[in-house]
């Protein structure tokens, strides 16, 4: 069994509350705003985009949105329309994910794809992308615009590179960086920076509150790259697995290959270009897998603590704190990897 990270701050969070609870009231007006969506599409389709804009998740990127607000000024209406456009662009990229990945299951319910198809489920994604880049042009500040379309672009675009380096053996751990930068994190990063944009912020606020996203979306999906290893389907309610089958190098991986010995690497190579499904007790066999997983947790424990100080210059409050407690939580989730 892995050892505990002897890090003080993340033994003492452990069975942390969902953060999000002073923003629920704003959380539950954007939930409506989302399910809402749907009546904006042609009545033909609009039970498929109901269906996937009511399956409910964390709505991490809205509640960014409005604590960024609140925690420089003071969220509104504009705030809400914001995380309601990045959750549209969340579920446009997880609908793909879903066929790139052939899950049959998210949140516990059927994937859009295992209910309609690849072919549909292509277009019910592109169809939520179109619709929250048309709704980011109502705000009155074009550049708002601007940034989510760049933001959805970054996305789309670290999806496909990550697509491109599938068992590439040669994948470097900074290009990694750059992909989950890109797909994961981009999102977070735009919604602390636009949140504190829509309150008046400063310049230099809002380029804080970028970094802030940036480095708490990447440690999050490193958290879901070494959840997908080490998860249990039922508990997590979504298929798991699916990288290492798909051909995906996350970040232990990664770290495996790299620490590896040049005979393990050999062997560590023929079983990761092999056809056949790969279970995660073969690669403990040959390597330092616990090693390579914990070293991996480790790394994402750096950048919530990178995260927190770009917070320092904002002024104290409860929205402050919150979004400390936001990195607290998923400093908590990487322990759900340690067993």
């Amino acid at each position: 069994m892995l050892e505990k990270s002897q890090n003080n701050h993340t033994r003492e969070k452990k069975h942390l509350a969902f953060p999000f609870e002073l923003v629920k009231d704003k959380l539950a007006l954007v939930a409506e705003q989302i399910s809402a969506q749907a009546q904006a599409f042609d009545p033909a389709i609009e039970g498929y985009i109901s269906y996937v804009c009511d399956t409910s998740g964390k709505r991490i990127r809205p509640a960014l949105a409005i604590l960024a607000g609140d925690a420089t000024g003071e969220s509104a209406g504009d705030h809400l329309k914001l995380g309601t456009i990045l959750e549209l662009i969340h579920l446009a990229t997880l609908v793909h994910d879903d066929i790139m990945d052939g899950a049959d299951t998210r949140r516990g319910e059927a994937t859009a794809s295992a209910k309609w198809g690849n072919s549909l489920s292509v277009l019910l994604g592109d169809c939520l992308f179109a619709h929250a880049l048309t709704l980011s042009t109502e705000f009155d500040d074009a550049e708002l615009s601007r940034k989510i379309a760049r933001a959805a672009s970054d996305v789309c675009t670290g999806e496909i590179i990550q697509t491109q380096r599938r068992f590439d053996l040669n994948l470097k751990v900074s290009e990694y960086y750059k992909i989950i930068e890109m797909k994961t994190a981009a999102l977070f990063a735009v919604a602390t920076e636009l949140g504190a944009r829509l309150s008046g912020a400063s310049e230099e606020v809002q380029a804080s509150l970028y970094d802030f996203g940036l480095k708490l979306g990447t440690a999050y999906q490193i958290y879901d790259d070494c959840l997908d290893l080490v998860g249990d389907e039922e508990v997590v309610g979504k298929t798991l697995g699916t990288d290492l089958a798909k051909g995906k190098l996350t970040l232990p991986l990664l770290n495996l290959i790299r620490d590896a010995t040049e005979t393990q690497k050999a062997k560590l190579n023929k079983l990761l270009l092999q056809d056949e499904p790969l279970e995660t007790s073969v690669l403990a066999g040959i390597a330092d897998y616990e090693g390579a997983l914990e070293s991996a947790l480790d790394e994402a424990r750096e950048l919530l603590k990178g995260a927190r100080e770009n917070l320092v210059g904002l002024a104290d409050s409860d929205y402050r704190r919150a979004l400390v407690q936001v990195t607290d939580y998923v400093d908590s989730l990487l322990d759900d990897c340690v067993a």
